[in-house]
């Protein structure tokens, strides 16, 4: 049996609702990624939390992206991973990988977010990010989502990471669009930054533009922002609207 057969075998008993941890440990493997696979198979994880198994495949999702090969693993072992469900899982692994890197960075101090609101967390963002994508002109005037035959602007792919939003204004400029339902952190907009410099390089029409959307905006990152040209801010405010429900039916 060649190896390009046994590859295959896997594939079905793999195609599981989360990303396959052993799959993606063998296939980092063949891929010439056993230096940096096997220190993520045998983390020795030092908090309580109970989503160990969740940080190991935000290592993972964050290697492959790394190196570029995350979506030819989805398309071998996580078919899932493709749809919205499966990049809310995406993120919300490494969003856990974030939390246990900034919980180590305290000196092990309790991490300041449980499973439940991290779950929380990406469920807002979520629903936010699909709100505005079909609602871009209460953002700015003229805005309207890139989109291609291969390519949806929503969770837009590049080399190391995806794009909230990929829009494209009045004037046929891009504009990158982060969000964050809670409070904005600095780090957001070197992260906007590479988003915005992979777009010029290979999308062209540069310079391209930038906005951090986020519920609290801080001064610190105000004053980042003075210093990142083409990069703009704003914030979001959500309303309730109640409407009664009709019981009868004469």
């Amino acid at each position: 049996m060649s190896d390009q057969q046994i590859d295959v075998l896997p594939l079905a008993e793999e195609q599981t609702k989360a990303l396959p941890i052993k799959a993606a440990y063998a296939f980092g493997a063949e891929k010439g990624l056993g230096p940096e696979i096997d220190p993520i198979r045998d983390l020795e994880i030092e908090w309580d939390k109970p989503y160990t198994t969740s940080l190991r495949r935000g290592y993972i999702v964050a290697l492959f992206e790394k190196h570029g090969l995350f979506e030819e693993f989805k398309t071998r072992y996580w078919s899932l991973g493709n749809t919205p469900e499966g990049q809310s899982l995406r993120r919300r692994f490494l969003r856990i990988k974030e939390q246990y890197e900034d919980w180590l960075k305290d000196g092990g101090d309790d991490a300041s977010d449980e499973e439940e609101e991290t779950d929380q967390a990406f469920a807002a963002e979520t629903d936010l990010r699909d709100f505005l994508a079909k609602n871009l002109n209460c953002i700015e005037a003229g805005l309207t989502l890139y989109n291609t035959a291969e390519q949806s602007g929503v969770e837009f792919p590049v080399d190391d990471g995806r794009i909230d939003i990929l829009a494209v204004d009045r004037n046929g400029r891009y504009v990158v669009i982060e969000l964050k339902v809670g409070k904005g952190r600095n780090k957001a907009v070197g992260q906007l930054l590479y988003y915005m410099g992979w777009i010029d390089k290979n999308l062209g029409k540069g310079p391209c533009r930038g906005l951090i959307i986020a519920k609290e905006i801080p001064d610190a990152l105000i004053l980042a922002v003075q210093r990142a040209s083409g990069v703009t801010l704003a914030r979001y405010k959500l309303s309730v609207s109640i409407e009664a429900v009709p019981t009868r039916t004469d």
